[in-house]
């Protein structure tokens, strides 16, 4: 058994030692924060490279994706190919008063056109301007911070690899044929 009150006094001891330390608060407004590179802030559109698949409102469990599409009919891209469909995006608006900031959307669309951007500043008087439409979702595009670069000693991608193979078998047939056609001028010139 310890002696009746100790725990208070070493409790009171640490309070009186951190009372003599000089805070570590940031003054938010005027110092901005130093913010991991993964943050999560608001969520940016790339518009291109949506194909209006539906992924991201269907999988969100809030429901604050909003998506508006029709189809239109586009021709076909040789004589005598058939017509195909494709859907154009007409709405994409996310209400950041209901999300919740899982980033499932980000993680299940198929073509890359989500993106986390750091930027938390975007509070509004009224609730109802937190819903964002597709224009200023593109805004939020800018402010995506680039990719992480790759490790210098990571294995070589089997895609870039297969590219480069390409390319090298192509630029050597390139020099053959080349060095081919400049022996036979200098035979014919010798002639």
């Amino acid at each position: 058994m310890g002696i009746p009150g100790s725990g208070l006094a070493k409790g009171l001891a640490v309070t009186l030692r951190t009372m003599t330390r000089k805070s570590h608060t940031a003054q938010y407004p005027d110092a901005q924060p130093e913010l991991p590179p993964r943050t999560r802030g608001v969520i940016g559109l790339f518009e291109e490279n949506c194909t209006v698949c539906m992924l991201c409102a269907r999988e969100c469990p809030d429901w604050c994706i909003y998506i508006d599409s029709h189809k239109e009919t586009v021709p076909p891209a040789a004589p005598g190919g058939r017509e195909r469909s494709r859907n154009v995006l007409d709405r994409f608006a996310i209400d950041f008063a209901l999300c919740m900031y899982c980033g499932i959307c980000i993680e299940v669309c198929p073509f890359d056109a989500l993106f986390w951007s750091p930027e938390f500043e975007y509070a509004e008087e009224d609730i109802r301007d937190l819903t964002h439409e597709r224009d200023k979702l593109r805004e939020w595009m800018w402010t995506v911070p680039a990719p992480p670069a790759l490790d210098p000693r990571a294995e070589e991608p089997k895609e870039i690899a297969a590219a480069r193979k390409a390319a090298d078998k192509l630029a050597a047939a390139e020099a053959a044929r080349a060095e081919a056609e400049s022996g036979s001028d200098e035979n014919g010139a010798a002639s």
